[in-house]
């Protein structure tokens, strides 16, 4: 019985609650940095940008001499002088001409070079394809930022919200308190007592809906933050709203390495380097090879009768194109049709580009201009829920009045909550166009 009293003594000890550890503050340089680990189109651009990269890489080292050292023994089935009888060792030859004696080896360094100009087109050309990946890279990273900076503003928007609808509930409650005492006093009919409780009612739905919007914004942010979405972290809300930029600046940090402009610019570059390398095919190329080894019946430096093995061999091979049934003239023709929609693409980018840059900032002003009217229809709202609660308790006022008053009141400072992240999302967005974020 003792035994069982020590244990059960003793559990409280073992079962005791470790203390967990605090959630991280998350800033919004730690949420993109966190994202650019997670998010698998970003690591889809980067592994673009290496292969491209390396595809540079790969065409450079073709315009370079190779080196092979090759070995090979062949035997070949000798002649016969008289049946059962076989050649001397000193005069055996091969059956097949093309073979140079019985035993045959190779060991040799075989160094190879090709001279074509679509060699060099083909490394011009993937140089523009690199640079247009490493600018593809840059625009996915800016995409990966404006979907966190969204995400990270939305989720202080909508906890905001839920004090905002939290409080509204308070007010409503208050309300029907206030009812059911006029009531009570026969000040006020049963009606504006159903009229309040409808009222609480639907500011406990308009709370679990904040609710629910801040929950799925967390999750949808800790998707690309965590390996686990559940886990909880506070985020680092920014004290001040950013400042505006100047439209001057802003357009000329825009236009400057504009990514979108490179990635065209550079599909250009390639397009055309393409097209010249497939008009380079109506030139000759020349390759060039020398050997140095051994090529003899002996795998040895020095023959039987004192000869030597050892030596080398140069080739020179100059292949002249002359007639393939028009298919080099077909595969221009196909390649000018790229060069000319990559034209077409780097135009179209330009434009894009100059209206983007004006709507982002025009979105960015008028969002600036909108948040003190919001502020000013915020305090008007408050003021005049307060101004209708104290008519309806002098009995000036109808219920349905105290009950406008309370929407309009929720609805200014959702509409102020939606104007700030407007706002800074639209700064975010300047500070996105201009490779500042």
């Amino acid at each position: 019985m003792g035994q069982v009293q020590l244990t059960a003594s003793a559990s409280p000890q073992s079962t005791a609650a470790v203390p967990s550890s605090p959630a991280p503050v998350i800033t919004l340089a730690d949420a993109i940095a966190r994202a650019k680990k997670n998010e698998p189109n970003f690591a889809a651009a980067v592994a673009s940008n290496q292969v491209a990269r390396l595809d540079h890489s790969i065409a450079v080292s073709a315009l370079l001499p190779g080196v092979v050292y090759h070995n090979q023994y062949i035997y070949t089935q000798p002649q016969v002088l008289l049946p059962g009888t076989l050649l001397s060792a000193a005069n055996q030859t091969p059956r097949f001409i093309a073979n140079n004696a019985t035993h045959e080896y190779v060991s040799q360094a075989a160094i190879t070079e090709t001279l074509s100009l679509q060699q060099a087109a083909t490394v011009a050309q993937t140089s523009a394809i690199a640079q247009a990946a490493a600018a593809q890279l840059e625009i996915a990273r800016r995409g990966l930022v404006a979907a966190v900076v969204a995400l990270y503003y939305n989720i202080t928007a909508t906890e905001n919200k839920v004090s905002i609808a939290r409080q509204a509930l308070q007010e409503a409650s208050s309300f029907l308190t206030l009812t059911q005492q006029r009531e009570t006093a026969r000040e006020a009919a049963h009606a504006d007592v159903i009229k309040a409780e409808l009222e609480v009612q639907q500011r406990e739905r308009d709370l679990s809906d904040a609710q629910l919007a801040a929950e799925k914004a967390r999750l949808e942010l800790g998707v690309l933050l965590f390996p686990d979405p559940h886990t909880a972290y506070l985020l680092q809300k920014p004290a001040d709203l950013p400042p505006l930029q100047p439209h001057s600046a802003f357009a000329a940090d825009a236009n400057d390495q504009n990514p979108l402009l490179i990635e065209a610019a550079s599909s250009l570059r390639a397009a055309q380097f393409d097209l010249a390398g497939t008009r380079a095919s109506y030139l000759p190329d020349l390759t060039l090879n020398y050997f140095y080894g051994i090529d003899a019946p002996q795998f040895a430096m020095n023959g039987p009768h004192g000869t030597k093995n050892l030596g080398y061999a140069a080739v020179a091979t100059l292949d002249i194109p002359v007639w393939d049934w028009f298919a080099t003239h077909h595969r221009i023709q196909q390649k000018t049709s790229i060069r000319n929609a990559a034209k077409v693409a780097l135009t179209a980018t330009q434009r894009r580009l100059i209206a983007d840059t004006d709507e982002a900032w025009s979105e960015a002003r008028v969002a600036q201009e909108q948040l003190h009217s919001l502020d000013a229809s915020v305090a008007t709202a408050q003021e005049s829920l307060r101004l209708t609660r104290m008519r309806y308790t002098a009995g000036e006022a109808t219920v349905l009045e105290v009950v406008d008053a309370q929407t309009s009141f929720l609805l200014a400072q959702n509409a102020k909550e939606d104007g700030r992240m407007r706002y800074q999302s639209a700064v975010a967005n300047l500070q996105i166009l201009t490779g500042k974020l």
